[in-house]
């Protein structure tokens, strides 16, 4: 075991990272009509409204989507055929680890079922079908100060970890850039990728779990981690100002 007494948690992004694709965006593009959607989703990037406003509009240029013809769509989604070595790297090594979706609950449910991976705990915006077979939205982890995010990640990530705790945090999109701020250290690839090199915050590159995996077994034969000060200054005005 590589970890010894050494005490990290790893936060894991779903769509677009565990997912080859985004399975969010990917659900608008098959069954909404992008000439009404695409300025909605460059209205989101661009910070113009909040990714609880974004989701709300979207849905609201959704036609209605049969709850099998979703579930099918949901089916021809694939994960990183790695990410399975990754959790049992994790798990062996008594790694404790969380997925923090802006996604839903609905098609992450489905796709984790589908791959046969249990026991992960995960937080998600949730979808479901009323009686009447409308599909429904609900945003249990809304922050009104987050805009990154329905599902405020940066709030998970400072409850299930604390200041004695080392933080790797891996992920793709715009919902990613808060909470990595937070962390000590950042997989990163594509939208969060840019993101840090504006933002000149450190990260490690990566494609698939694999190049995580050999990432986090170099750093982990250290003697000493290094945490980020900046991610313990944003972290500690958080705890400021609660």
């Amino acid at each position: 075991m590589l970890t010894e007494d050494r005490k990290i948690k790893v936060f894991i992004d779903f769509d677009g990272t565990i997912t080859l694709k985004d399975v969010g965006a990917s659900m608008f593009l098959n069954f909404g009509d992008m000439e009404k959607i695409g300025p909605v989703v460059n209205r989101i990037d661009a910070g113009e409204i909040s990714g609880s406003e974004g989701w709300k509009e979207l849905f609201k240029l959704l036609p209605a989507v049969p709850k099998k013809e979703l579930d099918d769509f949901i089916e021809t989604m694939e994960i990183d055929p790695s990410f399975h070595e990754f959790v049992q790297y994790l798990r062996e090594n008594k790694i404790e680890f969380y997925v923090l979706s802006d996604g839903f609950d609905y098609y992450i449910e489905r796709i984790f079922e589908k791959e046969k991976i249990k026991g992960i705990k995960y937080f998600s915006n949730k979808l479901f079908y009323s009686d009447n077979a409308d599909m429904k939205t609900d945003y249990p982890y809304r922050d009104e100060e987050c805009r990154d995010c329905a599902n405020c990640k940066r709030n998970h990530l400072l409850m299930y970890s604390g200041d004695d705790e080392y933080t790797i945090y891996v992920g793709n999109g715009s919902s990613d850039r808060c909470p990595a701020q937070y962390c000590d250290f950042i997989f990163a690839k594509e939208t969060l990728l840019k993101f840090c090199e504006k933002e000149k915050i450190p990260y490690s590159q990566f494609e698939t779990f694999s190049d995580v995996r050999r990432k986090m077994t170099e750093m982990l034969l250290r003697k000493r981690l290094k945490r980020r000060h900046q991610a313990g200054l944003k972290r500690r005005s958080v705890y400021l100002l609660g």
